[in-house]
């Protein structure tokens, strides 16, 4: 058959793909986007459906105060997940570079030892079965966690107080943050932390998995720690000594987010048939990849309106912490930061408002809504169903417009304005108290349930004096993750920096206009915005 050319010997070209995962409090998730970053191949493993013999609930086990997950469960989770992968028809040789992200805060104690079996593994074994004995603190501590609290206290103390800590580290000192979680560990299980050669974070630990060897932690991940000088992006001496000793050397340095940390370990190539040459690019934290997968830039602010309400926001200059929010190191900016604030009366404070004053009707929350004036004719409510994170306050507290605190306002409309005008600028006074600007500048992205409230989102726009755009980004830690290999992969190759959003510039995900501002509210808002900081303080300072 000479005329009939030798097709099986033809070998196809190999693609260049980039695989993001998310080790996340209730599952491990993956997604494979090309070289265009359009999503090709995606897997879950839920902890609790797919993993019952963990007995986890929410992917956790609680115990009062203390909450923990097994640190081998997010191991087997992997074993699981890269067979799912498998199923969906992804050639893993496509692969051209791998990177991730992790639940925040959480972390990982890897038994002395433990790195040789890392470097030695049988690629005919699952992973759980070689790592099963490599964690020296069988049950890692979660970002849940809120067991420190005297730990958190003697921190700030020593250090001068919470801002001293905020200004050092980005934030005041945390229950969940993961520095005060070593130091519980160091003081009610010692042996086992004199027994550790490395402390991961949840996102290191990942990275370790496919590195085949240690990962450092990377500076946005690190910044969740209240360990890191945010300023000079190294670990500081003094919370290290702190919280335990030889801190330092478990940990080892910090990275730069977009690092190239070398090629895949050998174990997934050959059991999965990797191309050697991918590339493992420093994993990250959950929120600072979320701000990645939503390819957000200078002056851009990200609000989702879901049951809590979450704000990131991308910091150009010097920050300024304070003692409500964090400041992190920027994921893809290493000259920039971002910040998080995350406010708990969020969807079910807005829908308690309408089941009383609108008949549990949002058209009728909506023109009720629209039927007043920006300013509330002067009217001013902060209503705090829950303690509050962001700050630290119960209660509902109405002002009229001599910002004299009155009992009720007379009409439902009033009622309806003052909760959404109140919880839209005590977003924008403590983005500002950050450091953020708003202005014609800024753009604001949105999500979650209110997101489709029209209404709702008009005030926002006027509010933050900026246009409100929606953006068709589903899953974005995963999607982030997956856009950071990519990134990570292109700098190195290109041996000079090249900044992320230059990179994403025509493979961004779409995004949609969906409210402009309206000029004549832009100056009310400016000096509203100043009223409500008043009058929060003033009702702190009563408490």
């Amino acid at each position: 058959m000479s005329g009939v050319p030798d097709i099986l010997s033809e070998v196809a070209p190999r693609r260049n793909y980039f695989l993001g995962l998310d080790f996340s409090t209730q599952q491990l998730k993956a997604v494979v986007v090309d070289e265009k970053l359009k999503v090709l191949h995606e897997a879950a493993v839920n902890f609790d459906r797919n993993l019952p013999e963990y007995r986890t609930s929410g992917g956790v086990k609680k115990n009062g105060s203390t909450i923990t997950a097994p640190t081998v469960m997010w191991v087997k989770a992997l074993d699981l997940l890269m067979d799912q992968l498998k199923i969906t028809g992804l050639d893993f040789q496509d692969i051209s570079a791998i990177s991730g992200a992790g639940q925040q805060h959480g972390s990982v104690y890897w038994r002395k030892g433990a790195e040789k079996v890392l470097s030695t593994l049988d690629p005919t074994k699952f992973l759980f079965l070689q790592l099963a004995n490599c964690f020296s603190v069988q049950d890692s501590p979660v970002w849940m966690d809120s067991s420190t609290q005297s730990y958190c206290e003697t921190m700030e103390k020593k250090l001068g107080g919470p801002q001293k800590l905020a200004d050092l580290t980005g934030s005041r000192a945390y229950e969940r943050f993961t520095g005060h979680q070593i130091a519980k560990v160091l003081t009610e299980k010692a042996e086992l932390y004199f027994n550790t050669e490395r402390i991961s974070l949840v996102s290191s630990f990942g990275c370790s998995l496919f590195l085949g060897s240690y990962s450092p932690i990377d500076w946005s991940d690190a910044s969740g720690m209240n360990l890191l000088d945010i300023s000079s992006k190294d670990w500081d001496s003094q919370c290290l000594y702190m919280c335990a000793p030889d801190l330092k050397e478990k940990l080892d340095k910090p990275v730069v987010a977009h690092t190239c940390l070398g090629p895949i370990s050998s174990y997934f190539v050959e059991r999965y048939s990797f191309d050697p040459s991918c590339q493992v690019v420093a994993f990250t934290g959950d929120n600072p990849a979320s701000l990645a997968g939503m390819c957000l830039e200078a002056g851009d602010i990200a609000i989702s309106l879901g049951t809590s309400d979450t704000v990131f926001l991308w910091l150009s200059g010097k920050p300024t912490p304070s003692l409500e929010g964090h400041v992190f190191c920027n994921p893809v900016d290493p000259d920039a930061y971002m910040a998080l604030l995350c406010f708990k009366n969020g969807s079910l404070t807005r829908e308690r408002i309408r089941n009383v004053y609108a008949n549990r009707s949002w058209d009728q929350f909506d023109a009720l809504l629209a039927c007043t004036p920006p300013g509330n004719h002067g009217y001013v409510g902060m209503f705090f169903d829950e303690k509050e994170i962001t700050p630290k306050i119960q209660g509902t507290f109405r002002f009229n417009a001599s910002d004299q605190r009155i009992n009720a306002f007379e009409e439902p409309a009033t009622e309806v304005r003052a909760l959404v005008e109140g919880q839209l600028l005590a977003k924008r006074v403590h983005a500002e108290r950050l450091g953020f600007s708003t202005g014609e500048s800024c753009r604001v992205f949105v999500t979650g349930g209110a997101s489709n409230n029209k209404s709702i989102l008009q005030v926002l726009s006027d509010v933050f004096n900026a246009h409100v755009y929606t953006q068709d980004t589903a899953n974005s830690t995963c999607l982030g993750s997956a856009y950071r290999a990519a990134h990570g992969l292109a700098v190195k190759e290109s041996d000079v920096f090249i900044p992320f959003n230059e990179f994403m510039a025509d493979r961004r995900p779409n995004f949609s206009l969906l409210c402009r501002p309206r000029l004549e509210a832009a100056q009310l808002y400016d000096s509203m915005a100043a009223r409500y900081a008043t009058l929060e303080s003033s009702v702190l300072t009563q408490l």
